[in-house]
């Protein structure tokens, strides 16, 4: 990047935080350095009353979180071209430093192979950062930065290059597992990810089942993770290690029922095109702690 790289943000709302959003909006506005655009994105609903020189995008449906965080991306350009850098934000977060986006700057300046930065996020009351928030397998030490395979949706930054190469995130998974697809895809094209535990998104500490469609989506997505970028013989291997885990954790009955329905559904219906990694990179996500079979 030739001079200091330009920072974007988006964020998509569903506009029913609009005092977290401008919270959150108010955070990205007090960064140091050269100031960050910002991109609202409306999935389906009206934007909130934003600062002046915010932009807004609003959707006429509900395109999920891929389809919206797609969308924010374009209004950057096609592919997000008129940033270096574009900030993913859940709109009930917030940095809790000013000089995140001067890290990340740095960061993308510093390696030209990196692509994906994922941020620590932090309960703002205790502190504490939940195991699954930190996106490797050893995940007992939630300070400790590393290089990892995936990253977190909400709460991360990503070279507007990694876009242009290998493409967006997959509109069609709507909820779940879009950030393990894009992560596959930019390291099978060469791209690093970090975890960096001092770029702070602090956030309520909650749980993903939250969310109803949470275990049909998890499941038919993890199928259509599959079917898209594991070379074939994988493919059952990594379906099968997750059958497994998922039903040691001993969900209850109706979340075990959808579960298998969204898995049937994950084999039944279209995922989208098919591009299996190379199994060099399968050699590298192995030699990063992570093979693509868990």
């Amino acid at each position: 990047m030739s001079g200091a790289p330009r920072v974007g943000a988006v964020i998509i709302t569903m506009g029913n935080r609009p005092d977290e959003l401008r919270a959150l909006l108010d955070s990205v506005a007090g960064q140091e350095g050269d100031p960050v655009e910002v991109v609202v994105v409306g999935n389906g609903s009206p934007v909130p009353d934003v600062p002046e020189g915010v932009r807004t995008v609003e959707l006429p449906e509900n395109l999920g979180i891929p389809g919206g965080r797609n969308a924010g991306i374009e209004a950057f350009g096609p592919g997000g071209r008129d940033a270096d850098i574009l900030l993913f934000l859940d709109d009930d977060g917030l940095l809790a430093r000013k000089d995140t986006a001067e890290l990340c700057r740095q960061a993308f300046t510093a390696d030209d192979r990196l692509g994906i930065i994922s941020f620590r996020i932090a309960d703002p009351e205790t502190g504490v950062t939940q195991r699954r928030h930190v996106p490797r397998l050893r995940a007992s030490d939630p300070m400790r930065s590393s290089r990892v395979t995936t990253f977190l949706g909400g709460a991360n930054a990503v070279r507007t290059k990694v876009f242009a190469e290998v493409g967006g995130l997959p509109d069609e998974f709507f909820y779940a597992h879009e950030e393990t697809d894009l992560a596959w895809r930019a390291l099978d094209a060469g791209w690093m990810i970090d975890y960096r535990s001092d770029m702070v998104l602090y956030h309520p500490t909650t749980a993903p089942s939250r969310h109803a469609v949470y275990h049909r989506m998890v499941a038919r997505n993890r199928v259509w993770l599959a079917r898209r970028n594991l070379p074939a013989p994988l493919v059952p291997v990594y379906l099968g290690v997750w059958l497994l885990l998922t039903l040691a954790r001993r969900p209850s009955g109706p979340a075990l029922k959808a579960w298998f329905g969204g898995f049937r559904e994950g084999w039944t219906t279209p995922c989208g095109p098919r591009r299996p990694m190379r199994w060099r990179t399968v050699w590298r996500l192995t030699r990063l702690g992570r093979p693509p079979v868990i």
